[in-house]
């Protein structure tokens, strides 16, 4: 089999137009297309024209994290200083974070980066590759056990 890449994330979510402004606002999603009138409306959500995220309003309460299944969904950036840009408009966006500003994967890594949750409990990350060296280790595990 030749070399995978994640193609997009379908999610769903409770109020569509909520998270749609959401997603929007903490990584500069574009509609791309959708359907915002039928039994299950969804939005496309990308960047320059490439899909992302599908939201799909088709569901009640928060996401189950007691449940096999999605852990979280983890977003890859160019740098540190884009995961500290990105923390600024999940705070303006009123999300929870399991940890207090950019935190590395483990103790000495150079890899970090932001832990949150969007508006249905669904848990993010947007993390670099390098540059959390000496950024304040989290009071725990971060990314597999937030």
């Amino acid at each position: 089999m030749a070399a995978l890449q994640t193609g997009h994330v379908g999610v769903n979510v409770t109020d569509l137009a909520r998270s749609t402004a959401f997603y929007q606002q903490v990584f500069g999603f574009e509609v791309i297309a959708g359907d915002r009138t039928g039994e299950r409306p969804y939005v496309f959500l990308g960047i320059d024209g490439e899909l992302v995220v599908t939201l799909w309003q088709q569901s009640a309460g928060e996401f189950p994290t007691d449940r096999p299944g999605l852990h979280h969904l983890a977003f890859l950036v160019d740098d540190i200083d884009t995961v500290r840009a990105a923390e600024e408009r999940v705070r303006a966006a009123g999300a929870r974070l399991f940890h207090d500003g950019v935190v590395p994967h483990a103790e000495g890594a150079s890899s970090g980066g932001i832990f949150f949750a969007d508006p249905d409990g669904i848990r993010l990350e947007i993390y670099a590759a390098a540059g959390a060296d000496g950024a304040a280790p989290s009071d725990g595990p971060t990314c597999g056990f937030f």
